[in-house]
């Protein structure tokens, strides 16, 4: 004596489960990743081998004419002089002080300008670190 079944296996695979979990993933992906403010200022960054994310909060700017640029993370860049860099850096040292300060250098600027701010850097014991672009 055989025995039926009384329930069938689906013959069809049910997509709506799949397609719930990959658009959550493709909204946490979208809500978690870092937003880069983009620089409207033409330096070009020399190359490295390692590449790290500093948590950059003030930056300068140098490029190739020698034009000093500075902003905080978040703002616009704006123009100042080399005597204005140091008083920037120590108001945004007392705002947050454990800053880092990121120097993005043209790699056609001479190194004797890259010494003189490392030297406002060492001088004012602030944490300074080198923007590089990736090796190709």
């Amino acid at each position: 004596m055989k025995l039926k079944r009384k329930s069938k296996a689906m013959e069809f695979f049910s997509m709506a489960s799949m397609t719930d979990t990959i658009f959550l993933l493709l909204i946490f992906f979208m809500v978690s990743s870092t937003l880069v403010v983009p620089s409207a200022l033409k330096v070009t960054l020399p190359r490295s081998s390692q590449q790290t994310t500093p948590r950059a909060i003030t930056r300068i700017v140098l490029t190739s004419d020698l034009q000093y640029f500075v902003g905080m993370e978040g703002e616009e860049d704006r123009a100042v002089t080399f005597e204005e860099i140091a008083p920037y850096l120590e108001m945004t040292k007392q705002a947050n002080p454990d800053m880092y300060v990121a120097l993005y250098a043209d790699e056609e600027v001479p190194y004797r300008e890259i010494v003189k701010l490392l030297n406002i850097a060492v001088e004012n014991h602030y944490q300074m670190v080198l923007a590089t672009r990736a090796l190709e």
